[in-house]
């Protein structure tokens, strides 16, 4: 008898991932996602281009109506199918703030639009074979940004007036997603952490390590990719609904600190109106600090 030909090993691939998928466009169906890298620039290309070795990113000094985009996290690099690729502007994955207009304008920044990463996945029956995937984070659903602002508010309450360093970490929910067989091999890049130095005369619980936290993200992973052209075109609009530039619809300049977020359900599920953020008004995602954002133009500073 002859011995049965053994398949080619396949890429890892969404298509055999038990999963929640895209069944209309309300964005109040995503928690948290993931799509092939190369997907995304094709279904976005107003939002990423590819410029030789260079990805580029809309930042603060481009048109009014790319200033919807994503917030990309990211150490400067990313692989994609094994190619090496330059960001142009993105949010640093670790930061060092040392005031309170830092820490507003970085709390603001972060929850504005929704968050994207970047990871590479192998098959361990053949770890050459290896694809990309942009993870993306709707900041606008009511169960993530609890998580995120609950988090930064805990911290404060429990270290006033001294240092502390916050990481909020989504291996979990991704790792858990894949199938077996498949391994996520720069899980360190679904992280992203801040670090607040007040200037405390002691400060015995952040030199002794004591001062760090982490909190692990939970949502549901939504499977964004597809090779039918009909549901192409369905997430493709899905994405432009979820990253459009937010509105405000309140002038005021500021707002006392709030443990809980001002805005309700209803206006966080409108992709018309924005999730008020529990910090102050009005958003300063255009104008980032320096210790923030990576871009190739100097942005403005904070006053």
């Amino acid at each position: 008898m002859e011995a049965a030909s053994c398949p080619p090993a396949a890429r890892p691939s969404l298509t055999s991932i038990s999963s929640g998928e895209l069944r209309s466009l309300w964005t109040c169906d995503c928690e948290l996602a993931l799509l092939p890298l190369a997907q995304l620039l094709r279904l976005q290309p107003g939002a990423f281009q590819l410029r030789g070795d260079q990805l580029v990113v809309p930042g603060p000094g481009e048109p009014a109506a790319a200033r919807g985009g994503f917030n990309v996290f990211g150490d400067g690099l990313v692989r994609l199918d094994g190619q090496l690729y330059r960001l142009s502007s993105y949010i640093k994955r670790y930061v060092e703030l040392t005031n309170y207009c830092d820490y507003k304008d970085y709390r603001e920044t972060i929850l504005s639009k929704p968050m994207l990463f970047f990871i590479n996945v192998q098959t361990k029956k053949d770890p050459s074979k290896e694809r990309t995937y942009a993870f993306l984070v709707n900041t606008r659903h009511p169960k993530i940004r609890r998580q995120i602002e609950q988090g930064m508010d805990m911290v404060i309450s429990s270290v006033i007036g001294e240092s502390y360093r916050l990481q909020f970490d989504f291996q979990e929910a991704v790792k858990n997603f894949f199938p077996p067989g498949n391994e996520v091999v720069n899980g360190e890049n679904l992280s992203f952490a801040y670090e607040f130095k007040a200037d405390a005369l002691f400060d015995f619980f952040y030199w002794l390590g004591l001062s760090n936290s982490t909190v692990n993200v939970h949502g549901k992973v939504l499977n964004l990719s597809s090779t039918s052209p009909e549901k192409k075109e369905t997430i493709k609009l899905f994405l432009e609904k979820m990253s459009e530039p937010l509105i405000r619809r309140s002038s005021f300049s500021d707002r006392k600190f709030s443990v809980t977020s001002r805005g309700s359900i209803d206006e966080v599920f409108n992709c018309n109106l924005s999730p008020r953020s529990s910090m102050t008004e009005p958003l300063l995602a255009e104008l980032p600090f320096p210790s923030v954002l990576e871009s190739e133009k100097t942005p403005n500073q904070c006053i």
